[in-house]
């Protein structure tokens, strides 16, 4: 499985279910023995399986394509979309000798907004309707409620730079839009977005086609050629060797340890 379904559920919120674990008990039931992914959301995924996983690297695949088709890369600088992924940044940045920024803050959520707005709209009619005590609870609700969201900034220097934004997944574009939008401004002159895995919800492709970023590399462990008629800066990098040494190596009991 090159990317592991519901991966990126592998968290718990508050007191809600484990939707991975689930998947990974699903998938022992139904008989695996071995597990073969390709980057994992996180990596204690692992621990959710009763079988072994091979968690494989596409670092070394990514890592070419920068070297032999982004002219100039020497010049560019690798971006954390957020600190969540500066582990990865680093290990690319240090392979590559290059230096590295970090995007901190999030994406004003618009939608969020809007629903606050309705919300109140909707208690400022009952405040009519009933007495002002309704509307003064209201008030201290609201202020206890409030989630103030910092603003993108970027760490680091980008201007004049090729600016390569790595991340492990690319499903929603606009934090990813977001990010180059920011980046353009403070001197970026060339974009480029490198994931391994790029799930493209939604509108996801036509956005990416209409944004200042300049090519969208990803690996096909997902298949996203419809993507590609409608997001011609989509470019693919196999991996099928990879995954077929593996099975090989495992079919073979054969060490594992030169794919990592």
């Amino acid at each position: 499985m090159p990317f592991l379904p519901y991966s990126m559920q592998c968290c718990v919120r508050r007191r809600s279910a484990l939707p991975m674990k689930l998947v990974a008990d699903m998938i022992c039931k139904a008989g695996a023995t071995h597990v073969i992914s390709l980057d994992l959301y996180r990596k204690e995924i692992q621990g959710f399986f009763g079988v072994p996983v091979e968690n494989l690297r596409a670092s070394s695949f990514l890592l070419h394509y920068i070297c032999c088709n982004i002219p100039d890369y020497r010049n560019a600088v690798i971006v954390a979309k957020n600190p969540k992924i500066m582990h990865k940044a680093t290990s690319f940045a240090e392979k590559l000798r290059l230096s590295i920024a970090v995007i901190h803050g999030e994406v004003k959520d618009d939608d969020m907004s809007e629903d606050n707005e309705s919300f109140s709209s909707f208690f400022d009619k009952e405040e009519i309707r009933n007495d002002a005590s309704i509307a003064q609870t209201y008030d201290i609700f609201q202020l206890k409620n409030v989630k103030m969201k910092p603003p993108l900034t970027v760490i680091g220097d980008v201007g004049g730079k090729i600016a390569i934004i790595v991340d492990n997944v690319i499903d929603e574009a606009q934090s990813f839009i977001a990010a180059a939008q920011l980046l353009k401004q403070r001197g970026a002159y060339k974009i480029y977005v490198i994931v391994t895995h790029g799930l493209l919800n939604a509108d996801a492709p036509a956005l990416l086609e209409d944004s200042v970023i300049d090519k969208v590399i990803m690996t096909n462990t997902i298949p996203h050629e419809m993507h590609k008629l409608r997001c011609h800066k989509i470019e693919t990098i196999d991996i099928s060797l990879l995954i077929s040494d593996a099975i090989r190596r495992i079919y073979n009991e054969e060490s594992m340890a030169q794919l990592y």
